[in-house]
């Protein structure tokens, strides 16, 4: 393992995007995500990649389809707010299979908000976000070594499947600073062949004249080519479910009752995990680090051993709803009985506030009466 070095979340995010071969990133400024453009700023041109402060988040986010359609591996970032003005740019990206990565660092919401961490972008991330019929992978990390651990995977798991890959983090992890052990930059040489990109056209007709051009769009004006397309497309998402589904379990096997959380709330679990040792109670956490996929059939296996199900959150009740469909898919796979035992109950904060410790320990007792 490499020499770890000390950076915040946001600068951890930059230099995992910078190591996996990011050629092209597009930004605009908003807190609680500023570091992660500055970085970029002070260390893209240096290696003579392309670094652009948008005029907006709307240009940003249409940059980066551009690029990616010209070969590069291109990236933004923004908070809250700005991702709402990204959608209709990660919509097209996503109808025409573009590879592209989106860090949201996310703020208490709706409207500005304020600054503080938050974790209300769930939905908006998880649920497609922008019009249509199309997913994202989404990336949760919990420390700052994840954030540059998932930013390098965001950008080869855009490739291989051709889709916006988000990483979604929020204030508090971009500002923490905690020692982090860079993975390796990838030379050219490595970074995967494109051969669907624009500007490099296909064989010539025996005139000499191109036989076809390369077009990549979205639009489909016909309703069955538009259907086949996306049909296409979800019969890649449904691969994707099979492959690409990540979770972590702790003390799930004989836990009495298992918190589930990602990101910052799950390291508020741990915790709550801590105390509850002390005096004898065995809590499990059960963390999704594929927020889409989701691992529904993992935590299916937990509600199907009858186990109360607490799910902290910082929004008032985003994530909770992937646990029931958990609960639901054990109840239809034949396990009803069990699973209609295993209670799904919720923490959830809103507008930045953070759950603590002694809460999630406190409110665990109380469902579990002691």
């Amino acid at each position: 393992m490499s020499e770890k070095v000390l950076m915040s979340g946001n600068e951890a995010i930059a230099e995992g995007a910078i190591r996996a071969g990011c050629g092209a990133y597009f930004g605009y400024p908003i807190t609680p995500q500023n570091e992660l453009i500055a970085y970029m700023a002070r260390n893209m041109l240096d290696k003579g990649r392309v670094f652009i402060q948008a005029e907006s988040e709307v240009a940003a986010i249409n940059m980066v389809y551009g690029a990616s359609c010209a070969g590069a591996r291109a990236m933004t970032s923004s908070s809250s707010p700005g991702m709402s003005l990204k959608q209709e740019g990660i919509s097209y990206g996503a109808g025409a299979d573009v590879p592209m990565v989106i860090a949201n660092v996310v703020r208490g919401g709706p409207g500005l908000g304020s600054i503080a961490p938050a974790q209300s972008d769930y939905f908006q991330s998880t649920r497609g976000g922008g019009h249509g019929d199309y997913r994202c992978v989404v990336l949760a990390p919990k420390s700052v070594q994840e954030c540059a651990d998932l930013t390098y995977l965001a950008f080869d798991l855009a490739d291989k499947y051709r889709m916006p890959v988000i990483v979604l983090a929020d204030g508090m992890l971009g500002q923490m600073m905690e020692g982090v052990a860079l993975p390796p930059e990838k030379s050219p040489s490595e970074l995967p062949q494109r051969d669907w990109t624009a500007g490099k056209m296909r064989e010539r007709a025996a005139d000499g004249n191109r036989k076809t051009a390369r077009h990549i769009t979205s639009i489909h004006l016909q309703p069955n080519e538009l259907e086949g397309v996306t049909r296409a497309r979800f019969t890649r998402y449904e691969a994707i479910q099979a492959a690409e589904v990540r979770y972590e379990e702790i003390g799930c096997a004989d836990a009495e009752l298992v918190l589930v959380a990602y990101g910052t709330s799950a390291r508020v679990c741990l915790g709550a995990h801590k105390l509850a040792a002390q005096e004898g109670i065995k809590l499990g956490i059960f963390r999704p680090i594929t927020l889409w996929p989701f691992p529904h059939q993992a935590l299916g296996k937990l509600a199907a051993q009858g186990k109360p199900l607490l799910t902290v959150e910082m929004s008032l009740g985003q994530l909770v709803e992937d646990v029931k469909l958990a609960v639901f898919g054990a109840i239809a796979a034949g396990n009803a009985d069990a699973a209609k035992a295993a209670k799904v109950h919720l923490l959830g904060h809103s507008g930045g506030m953070i759950p603590t410790e002694e809460e999630v320990f406190a409110e665990a007792k109380r469902i579990l009466g002691k």
